[in-house]
């Protein structure tokens, strides 16, 4: 495997350090669970709405969140699994998803990846996603831009046309949205209908990645979850995506809050004016609950 060069952000935007902790406690994660891919754990049902945990959750949880309380003993984390440890203050928050794709794990199918975000307040400053798979990291720094293993991501404003036959998107929904959710319904049925593909890839994360990349055109969130929802944002805003709320107003990426708060569309500027058109089409934007307007928005 060859070595990421150039891959951290512009340290001169500050928590360096923090990312430097962040890429390496992602990487060891996805060691372990690169060597226990496809049979080496067990699963179990978590919640009532078909999401699992499995052993590799919970050993890479813990290695990631011992790595961040060596090195900064003071910030709170909030982990997938085990919830909240606290910090004497300063409003620096950790948020560790030790394997998003969980469900992709069990079924034994190669995609689920890393992520680490750190956040002041609400705000996400450092977002890290690593992929197992592949041995591939990208880390964003705010302020710092986005970095992968060939260098800095750079390449997602002025890339392909849109295709006449549509935008290659891709859809998330949280947990906690039912079956029968008339929103949800509306708008991935309208996003089907109007782009050339919809995926679904059951591990957020690396769709945000797979944005920030170039590789798809756009990606539509309703109700998203909170604990992955900061470190794929900044990711993709750090490399010139552009996150609205699904009725076009600024997307602050917190994750606090209700999580009418955390539904969004993010694609290639260009694209951007096109897929919230989509959303307007769907008739999704109010439907059972607040205005998508945020609490506050990030410069």
């Amino acid at each position: 495997m060859s070595p990421n060069r150039n891959r951290f952000p512009d340290p001169s935007a500050g928590f360096a350090s923090e990312c430097r902790t962040a890429v390496a406690a992602a990487e060891e994660a996805g060691a372990l669970l690169r060597s226990r891919f496809p049979d080496g754990f067990a699963a179990r049902p978590k919640g009532e709405h078909g999401d699992v945990v499995t052993d590799l959750d919970l050993m890479a949880e813990r290695l990631v969140v011992d790595r961040i309380r060596e090195r900064f003993p003071h910030d709170r984390i909030l982990a997938e699994e085990s919830g909240e440890l606290r910090g004497d203050g300063g409003g620096r928050t950790w948020l560790v998803d030790p394997l998003d794709g969980s469900n992709n794990v069990v079924i034994g199918l190669p995609a689920y990846v890393v992520g680490i975000a750190l956040c002041v307040d609400e705000a996400p400053v450092v977002g890290v996603v690593h992929d197992p798979v592949t041995g591939h990291t990208w880390s964003a720094l705010r302020g710092g831009g986005a970095h992968g293993p060939r260098g800095r991501l750079a390449g997602v404003t002025g890339g392909r046309p849109l295709s006449s036959a549509g935008p290659l998107l891709a859809w998330t929904q949280g947990h906690a949205v039912d079956r029968d959710d008339p929103a949800a319904r509306a708008l991935r049925h309208t996003l089907e209908n109007r782009s050339r593909r919809l995926l679904q890839l059951w591990a957020p994360l690396l769709t945000w990645a797979m944005l920030a990349r170039g590789d798809i055109d756009g990606f539509v969130g309703y109700r998203a979850e909170a604990i992955d929802l900061p470190a794929g944002a900044l990711l993709a805003r750090e490399a010139g995506v552009a996150v609205r709320h699904l009725d076009g107003g600024e997307f602050g990426g917190g994750f606090t809050g209700p999580d009418t708060e955390r539904s969004f569309v993010a694609g290639r500027p260009e694209v951007l004016p096109h897929l919230l058109e989509l959303v307007t089409v769907s008739g999704a934007v109010g439907w059972g609950g607040p205005s998508y307007v945020p609490r506050r928005s990030t410069p």
